[in-house]
């Protein structure tokens, strides 16, 4: 509830022509307890006062030279008409019913007929009061929930990511590799999607989701995963899998995040020319996702050392990427990546493995 104080407290803008007036409202307001109180005899400069102090309530004179009473609240609306918008409480000799409904039509909230009585004055400015005091205080606790709720799901967002991220991580890591491959080649491949026009949000989802990409390697079995030999025709076709199982995993999702990681996850070893797997899609029938994600993880795969390989250079790297465009990559991609190396080497150098150096191309 409103507090007896909450409605003392409150800044009331009084605007009359007539000096007489304004001093008896005063005096009234203040033998009642009210402190926070301005006055102006002047309309032209109402709009100002209204600008500066921001009143609760504002006791305003109709019938003013210059500015009367209806044009202040015009100009006064003109400025906010929103929820800082004050109750009006509009002070006038005029009883027509012209006048009453144009004033409430114009913004007042209610009307006081001159000469006033103290006790109606004083009633009419707390009911006026109360009820912007009380809309005042749902919008205050209006705006603390949608604060909390924009925080929670701010933390459950953020939750979503790191439970995926961590996800990735545990694939990769039975793959030998580190959670840095995933940084790195989530990063290129926003820092592609950026670089081709996708949105912020589009590139933030890339960067989300393609951690997921290889997921599907937790389904594959060890003797197959990490043998250190060559795979044999049935080991390569149980590798291959790893696609399908991922899609899997990440299939029936209600987000997205999750969609994207799922298209990711079965397309991004689909080859330009038709030639990858495991559905062999062929150009622009490969998801962009895929393209996009299969060109970064790639160029990260042979930049970075493994324990069956030693690191390519950057430059023999980009030069494996030209020499497949348009047979295993996008060509147009690979264009954009190579327009964007010095970016991609930055990302690169910047979350290397300890001791782990990137040859760069100058």
């Amino acid at each position: 509830m409103i507090s007896e104080k909450d409605i003392k407290d409150s800044r009331i803008l009084i605007i009359d022509d007539e000096q007489a007036n304004v001093t008896l409202i005063e005096k009234i307001l203040e033998l009642d307890g009210y402190k926070n109180f301005t006055s102006t005899t002047d309309s032209t400069q109402a709009v100002e006062l209204f600008q500066k102090l921001q009143p609760h309530l504002v006791l305003l004179d109709l019938n003013m030279p210059v500015f009367d009473g209806f044009d202040v609240m015009q100009q006064m609306s003109a400025i906010d008409s929103g929820d800082n918008f004050p109750c009006i409480l509009v002070l006038t000799a005029q009883t027509d019913r012209e006048t009453r409904i144009r004033a409430l039509t114009g913004g007042a909230k209610d009307y006081v007929h001159k000469p006033f009585d103290r006790v109606e004055l004083l009633s009419r400015i707390k009911n006026q009061l109360e009820v912007k005091r009380l809309y005042e205080m749902v919008q205050n606790q209006n705006n603390h929930l949608e604060e909390k709720v924009a925080l929670r799901t701010q933390e459950l967002q953020e939750t979503r990511l790191e439970v995926i991220h961590r996800l990735g991580l545990a694939a990769e890591y039975r793959d030998n590799e580190t959670g840095l491959h995933i940084i790195r080649m989530s990063k290129v491949s926003a820092a592609l999607a950026s670089a081709i026009g996708l949105s912020d949000e589009q590139c933030d989802l890339i960067l989300n989701s393609s951690p997921m990409h290889d997921i599907g390697k937790l389904g594959i079995p060890d003797a197959v995963l990490l043998k250190p030999g060559k795979l044999n025709a049935e080991e390569w076709q149980v590798m291959q899998s790893h696609t399908t199982i991922g899609a899997q995993i990440l299939s029936g999702g209600d987000t997205e995040l999750l969609e994207q990681a799922r298209l990711i996850a079965i397309s991004h070893h689909e080859k330009w020319d038709g030639s990858g797997y495991p559905n062999g899609l062929k150009g622009e029938d490969i998801p962009l996702v895929g393209r996009i994600v299969a060109l970064a993880d790639v160029f990260d795969a042979l930049t970075s050392e493994r324990p069956y390989k030693k690191a390519w250079s950057v430059q023999q790297a980009v030069d494996y990427i030209k020499e497949m465009s348009g047979t295993q990559f996008d060509p147009a991609l690979v264009d954009v990546f190579i327009s964007i190396l010095p970016k991609v080497q930055d990302i690169s150098s910047r979350y290397r493995e300890p001791g782990e150096y990137l040859e760069k191309v100058v």
